[in-house]
């Protein structure tokens, strides 16, 4: 082979690396990002509750029973789909659930928990995405499961359905409520 032709196979060679690389992207499900967070404890925060401003949050509420953190957002249609499910975990099961409310406006957050009821045991408010860069928010909606020391144990990206708690939540809330280490 000459040294030209050898020259002409380098471009080759690079396209098919990368093709090979966006390939095996595509086959990955964005829902299963790793969370360098899982396993570590939640991060400190000092919020403003949704309904009541003059109540600061923190990462205290967390502490002493698992909790399911559910970011979400009143311009989210996802956090919609979603929220009938954590209505019905708030009801039937004993996992604390804390609101998250993300890069919201006060006024519109309350608007659709007045309308679609409220499965928090509390909300805290984080309109400026102040301690949502902290936890690693990055869209809505997001669930961490925090156990009873306050450490993350797994982080779930998109919305809860029915099959999702099930399969994928409950059994590690159940793990942790039974086993707290």
């Amino acid at each position: 082979m000459t040294q030209s032709a050898s020259r002409a196979l380098i471009p080759l060679g690079l396209f098919l690396a990368l093709a090979a690389l966006l390939f095996y992207g595509l086959q990955l499900d964005p829902r299963k990002v790793p969370s360098p967070l899982v396993g570590k404890p939640a991060p400190d925060f000092a919020l403003q509750s949704l309904k009541d401003p003059n109540q600061t949050l923190t990462k205290d509420i967390l502490i002493g029973q698992v909790s399911l953190v559910n970011v979400w957002a009143s311009w989210c249609p996802s956090c919609r789909q979603e929220h009938g499910e954590l209505m019905r975990i708030a009801r039937q099961s004993d996992v604390q659930v804390i609101g998250f409310n993300w890069k919201d406006t006060r006024a519109e957050a309350l608007q659709m928990l007045q309308q679609f009821g409220d499965p928090y045991a509390m909300t805290f408010f984080d309109p400026d995405n102040r301690s949502g860069i902290d936890w690693g928010v990055y869209g809505a909606p997001e669930t961490f499961v925090v156990d009873r020391e306050g450490i993350i144990r797994h982080k779930r990206i998109g919305p809860i359905d029915a099959k999702v708690w099930e399969e994928e939540i409950r059994p590690i809330v159940e793990r942790y409520q039974t086993n707290p280490s």
